[in-house]
């Protein structure tokens, strides 16, 4: 297993390196660029390989789940929920100083073999104190681990994708094919400052192909409209 104080302490030290040089990288981008050293895509694959190895929370982490994200662990605070049963929370501790790209939550990571071939359908309930964006997140990994085979945090849709302000709770899913080459899945949710996010009712259930994926749309069976009609 990785130090894990090692590279947040490399990702630090390139930041200021490459200030020094004119060159201005959020802490986050340096944590990518470090792990990509250490031969994974990301931070978050770096942390998927790594469980339990991230500074703890002063909140109880939930047994079978560890703390995710691109941030420092004096601006965010992870774990169960004090005051919501059953539901855990990511919240901003800081007033201030926090980067725009920095976000903090709980995963888990478990083998793909059940679900190789598969469509897997990932849901769960998030709710919102001011926050700037919470999402869930599903991701399929092959053995090498550098590159996801498929991955969705709908951070990018336009219609049920992440929440933000303050909301009541709402249901979320992530829908994805598992490769027969799958390794591993990972999942989770996350917030990005300021605010805070709670989830709850985790559920991973196989579909059928009538649910089409949130992801990565299948290619057809064949070519279409050769004609351009």
């Amino acid at each position: 297993m990785l130090d894990f104080p090692a590279p947040k302490t490399m990702a630090k030290a390139l930041r200021g390196a490459l200030a020094d040089r004119g060159v201005s990288l959020s802490h986050g981008q340096c944590l990518d660029l470090v792990a990509k050293q250490f031969g994974f895509a990301d931070w978050n694959v770096l942390s998927a390989r790594n469980a339990g190895a991230l500074p703890p929370s002063d909140l109880p982490i939930p047994s079978g789940w560890f703390s995710c994200g691109s941030f420092d662990p004096d601006q965010f605070r992870v774990g169960r929920a004090p005051d919501v049963p059953d539901a855990s929370l990511a919240e901003t501790i800081a007033t201030s100083g926090v980067p725009s790209d920095a976000f903090a939550g709980l995963m888990q990571s478990f083998s793909a073999e059940a679900y190789r071939g598969k469509r897997v359908r990932l849901t769960a309930e998030l709710t919102a104190r001011g926050a700037g964006a919470g999402t869930i997140w599903l991701r399929v990994d092959p053995i090498d681990g550098v590159r996801p085979l498929a991955f969705d945090n709908m951070m990018d849709r336009k219609e049920d994708g992440p929440i933000s302000g303050t909301t009541d709770w709402t249901e979320r899913s992530v829908v994805l094919d598992v490769d027969d080459k799958a390794a591993s899945l990972h999942f989770g949710f996350f917030l990005k400052a300021p605010g805070s996010v709670l989830a709850r009712a985790f559920r991973i259930d196989t579909v059928d192909q009538t649910v089409p994926v949130t992801k990565g749309r299948p290619l057809p069976p064949g070519p279409v409209n050769l004609g351009f009609q």
